[in-house]
């Protein structure tokens, strides 16, 4: 369809999702919706009108439609829209899955005891084969062994399991976040009862940002809705262009039944004329998708700055931002908190903002590097959420709230550890103690290290501990002695995980509230991958590969500054995805996010050989480049 159409031309979409929803004869779809399209208003159009037609029969059934989201801020929204009703259950996977599988406690522990079992089978056998059972890793084997063995012979006394699914889970009969996923997945996946309890009480299950949902949830939700397709119907929004995350479903949206239907939401109502061009020219060569502009929208601005990897960045970003300010015409482009600044990796920012040395080892170790980035990391969250909030506290000298972080997070103030003590007086005595000790570590503008913080709460179980720091907190001052005098070629590899915090563990505690400022968006800085579904009036996208120091995405091949590798090369003639594939992915999300004004900046040694494939690309016009 032409521009003529005008803005409405989704109108249809919106029909479509409606017909699907259709109790009577429900149907499944995938919906493309990039960037700026309005799902959000699309899917709330949908329920508004399922909830006139159809909601008196879903309350008499008591059913509800579940819609999963992909952070609680886009849930709370969703609830908003949706006025708060009843019939619709709008939360994030962890939630849901968490909603689904609470009350079955007895299948729950058949599938923990099952992969206890497995894990410490696994772990006695690499010990086995260890040369040296007194090096780091065969004595920190041993203590995972022991505490899996000691969790496995626990499981007899849980009577019901808890989870959290935006905090941490340390306790005897928590459950952790992969381990929630993974019994949800299982159990809709292999369990047909299962199966009849999820299509009877949610009959319709729409998944935002369906394409980084994790892939064996969304492969579960398939086989739910072949099995059950009679009486359920499985809706996906999402747009593969915006995938992120190595989690998701890789190709999600392609070789679907015949069945299912398959709306195209053309419009961009987000962006100026000139950045949509510009992100459907970055996604022309992957699919056929095309957005179109508002008719009302501005031509916007695009530029393209090029400078030498060794200049001075700091001026070199100042020049950039006022030169886009001579441009647009637009003084917020001088005023840094008016402009948002995306860089390609959370490096970047871990050095800009100074928690680089909590964030380097963690983000090096692939089954860390997603709760990392999201700020849902339990291990790290026991500072953030607890260890920081304490601190503030006591820094203002707040005793009220100091009390209250302690009372809320301490197992020493559980009710039946206060009962069976044999003097409670002294119990609590011994608590304040512990507080003060731990406090202590902050006198005289004092910035200790994460490992002395965990040291005391290991001292004193003033806190719960999750397993790793178990692990690394029991060694005794011999081991560790050992362990730093040991020669490299008796050890073996240890966990890398472990090895991770051992490194993050020496960082200085104020790392951590930068780090946290940093997730919660309270620097000009975001990375690329962090601000899918947001939209700043004007933007700026930083390239530079060799501070970004990644390894899963290269703009230095996009540009084609530098050959691509050998597995790029394996990867891309077995039809598999390449980091230049991810690459362009994370471009297309960085460069949509703008509304009015676009700024890329990109870092290389070899400025006229971007220029040059930037125009051969057809992404950039000459007078669009600028080499500075």
């Amino acid at each position: 369809m032409s521009l003529n159409d005008g803005n409405n031309v989704d109108d249809n979409v919106d029909f479509q999702i409606s017909e699907c929803l259709n109790p009577k004869s429900p149907k499944s779809f995938f919906l493309f919706a990039g960037a700026g399209s309005g799902k959000t208003r699309s899917l709330v159009a949908a329920l508004t009108d399922f909830k006139t037609n159809h909601g008196n029969k879903f309350i008499l059934n008591n059913q509800k439609i579940a819609i999963i989201t992909y952070t609680n801020a886009a849930a709370d929204e969703i609830k908003q829209r949706l006025m708060f009703d009843q019939i619709f259950y709008v939360s994030t996977i962890h939630s849901y899955a968490w909603e689904l599988i609470q009350l079955f406690t007895l299948d729950i522990k058949s599938y923990v005891q099952t992969k206890l079992i497995e894990d410490i089978k696994d772990l006695e056998l690499a010990q086995s084969k260890s040369r040296n059972l007194q090096n780091k890793t065969s004595i920190d084997r041993a203590r995972k062994i022991k505490t899996k063995t000691k969790r496995l012979e626990n499981l007899i006394n849980v009577t019901r399991f808890t989870y959290n699914p935006n905090g941490d889970n340390f306790k005897k009969d928590s459950l952790n976040h992969s381990e929630v996923i993974g019994i949800t997945a299982d159990f809709i996946a292999n369990e047909i009862l299962m199966q009849d309890i999820v299509a009877a009480r949610f009959p319709i299950i729409l998944v935002d940002e369906s394409q980084d949902t994790k892939k064996e949830l969304i492969d579960a939700l398939f086989t739910l809705q072949k099995n059950k397709k009679e009486v359920f119907s499985l809706g996906l929004f999402g747009d593969t262009m915006q995938r992120i995350y190595a989690d998701g479903k890789p190709n999600l949206g392609e070789s679907l039944p015949p069945d299912w239907v398959l709306p195209v939401k053309k419009m961009n109502h987000r962006s100026n004329k000139r950045i949509i061009k510009l992100i459907n020219d970055i996604r022309q060569d992957v699919d056929e998708q095309k957005q179109q502009p508002r008719k009302e929208k501005s031509e916007g601005v695009v530029r393209l700055f090029i400078a030498d990897r060794a200049t001075d960045k700091v001026a070199t970003e100042k020049t950039v931002a006022e030169k886009m300010s001579a441009l647009t015409e637009d003084k917020n482009w001088i005023e840094s908190d008016n402009v948002k600044t995306l860089i390609l990796e959370h490096h970047m920012a871990a050095i800009r903002m100074g928690f680089f040395g909590i964030f380097q080892p963690l983000y090096k170790v692939d089954r860390l590097k997603t709760s990392l980035i999201d700020g849902s990391l339990s291990t790290l969250n026991l500072f953030k959420n607890t260890i920081l909030p304490l601190i503030e506290a006591h820094k203002t000298n707040d005793k009220f709230s100091v009390m209250r972080i302690i009372k809320t997070n301490s197992t020493l103030f559980d009710k039946k550890i206060i009962e069976n003590s044999k003097d409670q007086l002294k119990h609590l005595s011994n608590i304040n103690g512990y507080v003060t000790k731990l406090l202590a570590l902050w006198d005289g503008e004092n910035d200790p290290s994460l490992k002395d913080i965990l040291h005391v709460i290991y001292e004193t179980k003033l806190f719960p501990l999750p397993s790793m720091f178990k692990v690394i907190s029991s060694r005794t001052k011999d081991e560790q002695s050992t362990f730093e005098n040991l020669d490299t070629e008796d050890e073996e590899p240890n966990d890398e995980a472990i090895e991770a915090w051992d490194l993050a563990l020496e960082a200085k505690f104020s790392e951590v509230s930068k780090y946290n400022e940093y997730l919660n968006e309270g620097s000009k800085f975001a990375t690329h991958q962090g601000v899918k579904g947001l939209e700043f009036p004007r933007v700026v996208v930083i390239i530079d590969d060799e501070e970004a120091k990644g390894f899963m995405f290269s703009y230095d091949k996009l540009f084609g500054t530098k050959d691509p590798s050998a597995t790029d090369k394996k990867n891309e003639a077995e039809g598999n995805e390449t980091g230049i594939d991810r690459t362009r992915r994370l471009f297309y999300v960085a460069c949509s996010r703008a509304e009015e004004s676009l700024a890329i900046i990109a870092y290389s040694d070899n400025p006229d050989l971007v220029k040059t494939n930037a125009m051969t690309y057809g992404w950039f016009a000459d007078s669009e480049i600028e080499i500075i």
